[in-house]
């Protein structure tokens, strides 16, 4: 017996290339075509299941996107060409990496733009923030506004055990079982100001304890977090007019109380409050 696809199932693919590395990444959309468009950016060690609730909320009004970036969720990790793989850095070789992040996203955005009548409104959590304002400086795709959530877009950044680990990779990647677990759950732990509940954190923990490519995917994930990506870019944050209060000219800062990281979790009523606002304000903006 085959189960029925939900709504939030990732059912369709985008296949893109860069000079090194092909990607298949999966997406779908909810709502009204004719609807204007609402894109949902995760970050990392997450996938576009955090955003869930809210797509399902906001498709009566928006036309909505979900997509898992690559080497997350239901998104495989970009696979070098052949003949390649030799040629390829090491640094490079991090599929994780974000300007190679940023730059299939921006082709994804242009991918799905070929049907819209309007520029697309945007919310991005963590490093998703980085990923948007990469393809609006250095990609030059523009939205109608950009709703940034914990963003890390701003250099040196990461916890600390992102540095632990980029000390001592080869010691994390023989880490399996319990003991690996045990480490995923505490980051993710750590994230949440409340207890995320047993179904949620199984969710949030699967796609890295499937098997030994999900391990080693949340140990690139670390090892990659760094602020090169945001150097590139940084020095231009004060060109985009909505974005971080000082360094990016907020147009409006909002400050949820009683939450964590992941604040989708921990006060979902209160974000939900607040992105409904923001996306009714943005609204009457593009059509006054």
């Amino acid at each position: 017996m085959t189960s029925t696809p939900s709504a939030v199932d990732l059912t369709q693919t985008f296949h893109y290339s860069t000079s090194t590395h092909r990607y298949k990444i999966r997406w779908n959309s909810l709502g009204d075509p004719s609807l204007p468009p609402l894109v949902f950016v995760h970050g990392t060690p997450w996938s576009s299941r955090v955003w869930t609730t809210y797509a399902q909320s906001l498709r009566k009004y928006f036309h909505v996107y979900l997509f898992d970036n690559p080497g997350f969720g239901d998104s495989p990790l970009g696979s070098p060409f052949p003949g390649t793989e030799d040629s390829i850095s090491a640094k490079l070789s991090l599929d994780a990496d974000l300007a190679r992040q940023s730059e299939v996203f921006a082709a994804l955005l242009e991918f799905w733009a070929q049907t819209w009548q309007q520029k697309p409104h945007v919310i991005a959590h963590d490093h998703g923030g980085l990923m948007c304002l990469r393809a609006h400086l250095i990609h030059n795709f523009h939205y109608a506004s950009l709703c940034l959530i914990n963003v890390v877009a701003i250099g040196p950044f990461g916890q600390p055990l992102f540095k632990l680990i980029a000390e001592n990779e080869a010691v994390f990647n023989e880490l399996t079982g319990p003991v690996f677990e045990g480490v995923v759950e505490a980051y993710i732990r750590d994230a949440a100001y409340t207890d995320l509940g047993k179904e949620k954190m199984e969710m949030l923990k699967r796609p890295w304890l499937s098997d030994a490519n999900g391990r080693k995917g949340f140990i690139r994930q670390m090892v990659q977090a760094n602020s090169r990506c945001t150097e590139e870019v940084e020095h231009k944050y004060p060109e985009v007019g909505k974005t971080i209060p000082e360094k990016l000219n907020a147009r409006d800062v909002v400050l949820i109380e009683d939450a964590g990281h992941l604040v989708m979790y921990d006060q979902e009523g209160k974000l939900g409050l607040e992105l409904g606002l923001w996306l009714s304000h943005a609204a009457v903006g593009e059509t006054s």
